[in-house]
């Protein structure tokens, strides 16, 4: 296992967690000055998304296939930022980052693009996004994964926070959400959501207690063999493992339902 960058200037501005890398049999991985993993990037292949928690954060795929402005808050390794920007030549990607530090490490060493006409990088935070009515009605797929370095758990949980999420989206949007970290976190966070959200389900976790929450505006109809029949187009065309997605809906209908 290799360090790149562990005190490279470029990625340690004082004033946030330093963004430093590993690297283990061809996967780069990215870290704020600590062992927690941020993201990762596998080098013959920079614009597949190597984990699988973050693959389900394009869950909402199985809803929305045709979404005009996609954005996530919280950069990590721009797993999800490169992939969106390059699979879906028709829409806005805006990705939403509070720490300088990750933002240059993912333009140096994770093969984020530069900015341009599709593509904004903004150095901000996720709350002052969400709560600027300019961004409200705009967003068709969001994606959130904010935590910090100690990985505790999200850095935004109040209902304050997923009010502004729920604001920012088109009237059928959807918010997928990774939940990580300490137990009563999970709680927290789904109340927090539940109380915004008009349905709110949550797929299995896969890695590490990563939980991905998907929160829908508007309620959808759910029917499992439309769901099916996406989820093999959603893996033709992308190839992400969407059929898991489908099965973990199940699941948690089934566990909601009793059965």
């Amino acid at each position: 296992m290799s360090d790149h960058s562990s005190s490279d200037p470029r990625f340690s501005q004082p004033g946030h967690p330093p963004a430093t890398t590993t690297e283990f049999e061809g996967v780069r991985s990215l870290h704020l000055g600590t062992s927690w993993e941020q993201g990762a990037m596998r080098l013959s292949r920079p614009d597949a998304i190597e984990l699988e928690y973050v693959q389900m954060m394009m869950a909402w795929l199985l809803f929305q296939s045709a979404p005009k402005h996609i954005v996530q808050l919280g950069l990590g390794s721009a797993a999800l930022t490169k992939f969106c920007y390059r699979r879906f030549p028709d829409a806005r990607v805006t990705a939403v980052e509070l720490n300088p530090n990750v933002i240059a490490i993912c333009r140096a060493l994770f093969e984020l693009p530069p900015d341009d006409e599709r593509l904004q990088v903004r150095e901000m935070n996720a709350l002052e996004f969400v709560l600027d009515k300019k961004n409200h009605g705009t967003v068709d797929a969001l994606q959130v994964d904010l935590y910090d370095e100690e990985a505790r758990g999200p850095v935004l949980d109040t209902p304050e926070f997923y009010q502004g999420c729920f604001d920012c989206l088109t009237p059928g949007g959807i918010m997928t959400a990774n939940v990580f970290g300490e137990f009563g976190n999970y709680d927290k966070n789904l109340e927090a959501m539940t109380e915004v959200f008009d349905a709110v389900v949550w797929l299995p976790e896969v890695h590490d207690a990563n939980i991905v929450v998907i929160a829908f505006k508007s309620a959808p109809q759910i029917d499992f063999s439309v769901l099916y029949e996406r989820a093999g187009d959603i893996k033709r065309r992308l190839n992400l493992p969407a059929k898991n997605w489908v099965e973990g809906l199940k699941e948690w209908m089934r566990d909601q339902h009793g059965g």
